[in-house]
């Protein structure tokens, strides 16, 4: 796949309406206020280089999940156990209404320090008449996409409509890299109706983390933890063709000690992957490829902030125990390895971090990432928050703003609001 595309300053925009896809899927209270603005503001650099670029802007994003289907939505929530009887349209529409971008554009305008107009519908009369009437240096936001049922199913008709409201001479600017690997109306159909560009986020994004994949500065670790190997399969297998070191913590690494026939007591284990740990250790083997497993573990006699705990070998977990956090001897090598490297690349936790008590090995390895001379790239998710949480994020080189974007993107997969754009 080529990253190589142009960006929103190898168009015009001056004078011309402007439909930017934005990742506004922030957090929120049961009031509705916003907990964390992050995704906001990462907007802002290209938001503000538009209005000053004499553009008139067209934001729009998702919000939640919302079920835009009465019936539909009464079913998922009945394969949840809810009673079926008290599933009222009233509640429906109180679920919907809780998902809308107001709380957005009301913070979208503190940032920006100009009004932004709310549209009470995405591609409605509302929407259609707000985009008509907007001026150049004007923003407009969209209601949540993922409030029409043609959003998910990337629809052409509905990302025809969302394209006609930037005008025959419009342009599209994908900026929500945390959506990019979804094929939707709005982060992929609407560049079949306008030329598409970049906006800042995503053209860092492509420039570092895919700059670490292409043409990394050596020599590579990459380190991965999290809890399945399902969901880290693509990323282990295509990273051992372009790293130097493979790191394995977090639950995943059960699995791996397990196919090795050790004994992980009540560990997270995924004993239908084992023969597939067994193949990546079989190929790192092959590839020249270090691939470092935990040597010792801490353990837990319950899945509990206030469990006992004990350190073992790894591989040595005793019955009705399970492992919550690498061990000393580990997170020595771990931070050995990370040490002398000239990019790294993490995704996942080493252990259950949310625990204070289990996640010594997460900011272990955080704080060596801190000390490195290396390009050091946090992939996004947990990893992210980690690092945020223990106050290490300014000393990273790059953190993703997308985890299922960033891992499909260390996979080697096509991501289709990316490949939509027009190459540079």
């Amino acid at each position: 796949m080529n990253y190589n595309k142009k960006t929103v300053k190898d168009v015009d925009v001056q004078g011309k309406k402007v439909l930017l896809r934005c990742d506004f899927n922030v957090p929120q209270d049961k009031e509705g206020n916003i907990t964390d603005d992050k995704r906001i503001r990462a907007a802002l650099p290209t938001i503000q280089y538009l209005l000053d670029n004499g553009a008139a802007v067209i934001a729009c994003s998702h919000l939640g999940k919302p079920e835009p289907n009465f019936d539909k939505w009464v079913k998922k929530q009945t394969e949840k156990g809810k009673d079926p009887a008290t599933l009222t349209q009233e509640k429906w529409e109180k679920t919907m209404a809780a998902l809308t971008l107001a709380p957005v554009a009301k913070r979208l305008s503190e940032l920006l320090g100009k009004d932004v107009t709310l549209a009470a519908d995405t591609v409605g009369p509302d929407a259609q008449a707000k985009a008509a009437a907007l001026q150049p240096g004007q923003v407009l936001l969209l209601e949540n996409t993922r409030f029409n049922k043609g959003e998910t199913k990337n629809d052409p008709d509905f990302a025809k409509a969302l394209a006609a409201l930037a005008g025959s001479d419009g342009v599209y600017v994908s900026d929500a890299f945390g959506a990019v690997h979804r094929a939707h109306a709005s982060t992929a159909g609407v560049a079949n109706y306008l030329p598409a560009v970049s906006g800042f986020l995503i053209q860092k994004e492509l420039e570092i983390i895919g700059g670490a994949l292409a043409a990394p500065k050596r020599p590579l670790v990459a380190i991965l933890g999290g809890a399945k190997v399902s969901s880290k399969i693509g990323v282990i297998n295509n990273l051992l063709e372009i790293a130097d070191t493979v790191i394995i913590g977090g639950g995943m690494s059960y699995t791996f000690s397990a196919a090795e026939g050790g004994k992980v007591g009540n560990s997270l284990l995924e004993e239908d992957w084992e023969d597939y740990a067994n193949q990546m250790v079989q190929k790192a083997k092959e590839k020249g490829v270090k691939l470092l497993l935990p040597v010792d573990t801490v353990c837990g006699d319950k899945f509990d902030a206030e469990a006992a705990q004990q350190t073992v070998k790894a591989g040595e977990i005793p019955d009705g125990w399970e492992g919550m956090d690498i061990g000393p001897e580990t997170i020595k090598l771990y931070c050995d390895a990370v040490a002398d490297a000239g990019t790294v690349i993490w995704n996942g936790p080493m252990g259950v971090f949310e625990f204070p008590r289990f996640a010594v090995g997460t900011k272990a390895v955080a704080e060596a990432l801190s000390k490195t001379s290396a390009i050091t790239i946090i992939g996004g998710g947990d990893s992210a928050a980690a690092v945020q949480q223990l106050g290490y994020a300014d000393k990273m080189t790059h953190i993703s703003t997308g985890g299922g974007a960033s891992l499909e993107f260390m996979e080697g997969k096509e991501l289709p609001g990316v490949a939509c754009l027009l190459d540079a």
